[in-house]
């Protein structure tokens, strides 16, 4: 028999209020017990809360929610009591008492899951939403528990049964006169379609998982061109070390903050030049490593003392889509500088406070750009990329033996149903649901 679970959901900590929650077979005698009688199902009642010896734990609101009609499709039970931590440790001790055990990591959302209530991507769009710290990521979240994944992984699985049920016919009835001679060939199209739909859904530029874990920009550039200046600048505060030697930031500093609406990672890195020390050129190998994998790269300059040499170096570092900042435009007046097309060139002095709004607003556009386009649901975990890719490398396998070996073709499309199938939860892969369940809070 299914365990009887409870979990503080609401914060840990000293709050007004606090919200225990209670799911299993248990759920309606434990009620009964320290409430004095079950409640009518979903509507609060103040009740005085006794322990096991019959004294009073609290006063609070206690809930009824009888299954299959509750969160977890089990019977469950709210308590809502005083925040104090005496009372919270207390009504823990009664819950236990009465035949309650405390629930693990994403147990709650794991029996919503189990018992149909929700499907793994909507399960984990219910963690992201808990764990959203920016608007980016709470509509990205909301959308994906709204069942936005879902309904595009279940489509394609159904196309996918179809075009799988034209080759096992062939197959199957090869010498059937109701049987279209090759009929696995009217399974081309749908399947092309199919192809360039995951294609298309795979070439998003990691959108979602940029949503979820934060857009990097590298700043790079040769030493003493103002970078950590400008970080400072941008984070508006001291979070690097600013001093007139060359190399004073030798290992990554980075500064978390929100750009319209999207969580953002400032990343200032060391300066580009031949390295003095061993520890120096380990910091210029974490930089360029850095810029290689960043999301955007602003290139600084600084105008008063740059060399041909190291315009080269930093323009041969930067992309479509980055930025050349030409910095202390206090001291000089900045050059005509031809860089590679489609980088924005931004002059500005950090220390004059000149220029810098122009590089904001470029930066907010720029996040904007790259994150904010929400015409399609956007993969939001590595293990999404993962299975569309599965499913996309067997469905080219069966495009190649379609017109050959139908029964080969099969094979590969089963395999990309499994792959699709794997994404929802639909079959059972035990320490795929473990990893993702073990990641949310206790109390969920």
């Amino acid at each position: 028999m299914t365990d009887t679970i409870f979990a503080l959901a609401s914060a840990p900590g000293r709050a007004g209020v606090a919200v225990l929650r209670v799911s299993g077979p248990r759920a309606a005698a434990i009620l009964g017990s320290l409430a004095g009688g079950l409640p009518e199902p979903r509507r609060a009642a103040l009740r005085a809360l006794r322990g096991a010896d019959g004294g009073v734990i609290d006063r609070g609101l206690v809930l009824w929610f009888p299954g299959p009609a509750s969160f977890t499709g089990e019977d469950c039970a709210e308590f809502h009591v005083h925040g104090g931590p005496a009372v919270i440790a207390a009504m823990a001790d009664a819950l236990s008492v009465a035949g309650a055990r405390p629930a693990e990591a994403g147990e709650f959302t794991r029996r919503a899951f189990e018992h149909g209530k929700l499907d793994l991507t909507e399960a984990e769009g219910l963690a992201d939403l808990v764990d959203a710290e920016t608007e980016g990521q709470r509509a990205q979240a909301l959308a994906q528990l709204d069942g936005a994944l879902k309904s595009l992984y279940e489509g394609w699985r159904e196309e996918l049964i179809a075009i799988l049920a034209a080759v096992e016919g062939e197959i199957d009835f090869p010498d059937e006169a109701d049987v279209p001679e090759a009929l696995s060939h009217t399974a081309a199209a749908p399947l092309e379609s199919l192809i360039a739909a995951l294609e298309d859904h795979l070439a998003d530029d990691r959108r979602g998982e940029r949503v979820r874990e934060g857009f990097v920009i590298a700043l790079i550039g040769p030493p003493n061109a103002g970078k950590s200046s400008l970080l400072n600048a941008l984070a508006r505060r001291e979070a690097a070390i600013v001093t007139e030697i060359p190399g004073t930031t030798r290992d990554i500093v980075e500064v978390r903050q929100v750009r319209a609406g999207f969580p953002v990672i400032l990343a200032d890195t060391a300066g580009l030049r031949e390295a003095a020390d061993i520890v120096e050129a380990e910091g210029v190998r974490r930089a360029l490593a850095r810029a290689q994998d960043a999301d955007l790269r602003l290139g600084v300059l600084d105008v008063s003392r740059e060399t041909s040499h190291e315009r080269a170096a930093l323009l041969a570092r930067l992309r479509p889509g980055d930025a050349l900042v030409l910095n202390k435009t206090d001291l000089a007046a900045p050059p005509q500088i031809d860089v590679p097309e489609g980088v924005r060139v931004i002059a500005l002095s950090v220390k004059a406070a000149e220029g810098l709004d122009a590089l904001e607003a470029f930066l907010d556009e720029t996040v904007l750009d790259r994150l904010g386009r929400r015409e399609a649901p956007a993969l939001s975990r590595a293990r999404h990329r993962r299975a569309v890719e599965e499913a996309l490398a067997a469905l080219e396998r069966a495009r190649e033996q379609l017109g050959r070996h139908p029964e080969l073709a099969g094979a590969d499309l089963h395999l990309a149903v499994r792959a699709l199938e794997s994404l929802t939860g639909r079959i059972d892969v035990e320490d795929v649901l473990d990893r993702v369940f073990s990641q949310f809070c206790i109390g969920k």
